[in-house]
């Protein structure tokens, strides 16, 4: 009888250790997860918002305010064969800046969800799309030019960008 005692005993202590290990270690993931949550609030305080998107209604989606941080790359304009689309990507590369502050009248924004004429030098989207290509190399012409994001912006609006003439780039880039 005394060591069915015991193995009781011992039972219950087993018990009490396996639960009391599991409030610490319970207790250990809820303070992990509640203050890891309030140091990723802080933390994305602290990280630059991206400036809102802006959908006036009157042209497609765009960005009025140049980034606050980093951009995507666009992609390497050696991967693509016509010369025209090699051109385009490698000065999207160099105004970035300018092409997050300018809209895409193909409308990308709504049927690929795209935020701004950059959006579509970041993928191969450009590469299939003339409107891309020349919006992208009337915002750069005009950024060589000393025009503003928003000053290319309003020329975007009234359609100057139909003035490239795509076959003007025909010459492989010297990147």
């Amino acid at each position: 009888m005394g060591r069915k005692l015991n193995g009781i005993k011992l039972f219950w202590r087993m018990m009490g250790l396996i639960i009391c290990l599991g409030l610490v270690v319970g207790g250990a993931s809820w303070a992990q997860t509640t203050h890891g949550s309030q140091k990723e609030g802080r933390h994305q305080d602290s990280a630059p918002a991206e400036p809102p998107v802006v959908h006036d209604g009157n042209s497609p989606a765009y960005h009025a305010q140049p980034p606050r941080g980093p951009l995507p790359a666009t992609l390497n304009p050696s991967q693509f064969t016509d010369p025209r689309v090699q051109n385009a990507y490698a000065m999207a590369a160099k105004i970035k800046r300018v092409l997050f502050q300018e809209p895409c009248y193909c409308y990308c924004d709504k049927g690929f969800g795209h935020h701004s004429l950059l959006d579509c030098y970041t993928g191969s989207h450009a590469a299939e799309c003339e409107v891309c290509l020349m919006e992208g190399i009337y915002a750069y012409q005009q950024t060589k030019l000393g025009k503003t994001p928003g000053q290319i912006r309003a020329a975007i609006k009234r359609g100057e960008w139909k003035s490239v003439n795509l076959n003007d780039y025909l010459n492989p880039p010297r990147y």
